[in-house]
């Protein structure tokens, strides 16, 4: 089969496509047209054969496409056949880093973004927290705290349960867009920013001293329903999350990520000698 598009030249060119590819596609136009949701399932395979006038193994093939790109579970069996699937978070990140790798993303690049989108994220979700998002927030901030029994947790990981912070106040946001973008970004700093060797611990402390001050100040203002407090408190976060990390040499380390790295959150690593 074949797909025909006009070049740069004027000239038309002649795209092949193979036939899985085609069917893949005529299956997410499927998925789209049906609004076929998480859970829902396809046609059988059978069905899918009939529907397409295709081979088993073409079908095979286009199912396996879609399983790879995460919109679907591929089960065996006589019940079994594809299932759609809500994309995850992980698989998003991971062709998100694959496409970034080749763009030399800096760490200024990243928390620029990110100062600009927390203080949005963290007002929208004030009104939607829950009792239970107040523990979980308290949680991730005993774990950090100096002052705190709990905060036996070793440095880098306190690292990583303040990024678990900002992913409550994410969780708790409607804004579909709003909170993927904050996601992403959580997730690009917990697999991919390192600190050189050199950066004593004791900067380590500073820093995750001045995260907990801010966010037990956030969790006030957010109880107190003040999403205009929470807002300002977070712009102000991140203008000293960027200072910290500038100083402490934080840097992206540019690599893709393995499918094996895939079910796990990832953490913030010490960066491997130079």
């Amino acid at each position: 089969m074949a797909m025909f598009r006009e070049g740069n030249t004027g000239a038309i060119e002649i795209r092949k496509q193979k036939r899985a590819d085609l069917v893949a596609e005529e299956l997410k136009r499927l998925i789209t047209q049906r609004n076929l949701r998480p859970g829902d399932k396809l046609p059988h395979e059978v069905k899918l054969q009939q529907m397409f006038s295709v081979s088993k193994s073409t079908i095979r093939e286009a199912l396996k496409s879609l399983e790879v790109q995460g919109l679907i579970r591929v089960s065996t069996g006589p019940a079994g056949g594809g299932t759609i699937v809500e994309v995850p978070l992980d698989r998003t990140f991971q062709l998100m880093q694959n496409y970034l790798f080749f763009k030399d993303v800096g760490i200024a690049d990243i928390y620029t973004v990110r100062r600009l989108l927390e203080p949005e994220l963290a007002a929208g979700a004030v009104p939607h927290l829950t009792d239970d998002d107040f523990k979980a927030l308290e949680r991730t901030i005993d774990l950090c705290d100096p002052a705190s029994a709990a905060a036996a947790t070793p440095l880098l990981d306190q690292r990583q349960e303040d990024l678990t912070f900002h992913d409550i106040l994410a969780a708790a946001n409607p804004n579909p867009m709003l909170r993927f973008s904050c996601e992403l970004i959580n997730e690009m700093i917990r697999q991919l920013v390192v600190f050189g060797n050199d950066t004593p611990a004791c900067e380590h402390e500073k820093f995750g001293a001045a995260n907990v001050k801010f966010h037990k100040r956030i969790v006030e203002a957010a109880r107190q329903r003040d999403a205009e407090t929470v807002r300002a408190l977070m712009s102000a976060h991140m203008e000293e999350c960027t200072h910290y990390v500038t100083r402490m040499n934080g840097r992206v380390h540019g690599r893709l990520v393995l499918d094996s790295e895939m079910p796990r959150r990832g953490r913030m690593l010490p960066a491997d000698d130079e």
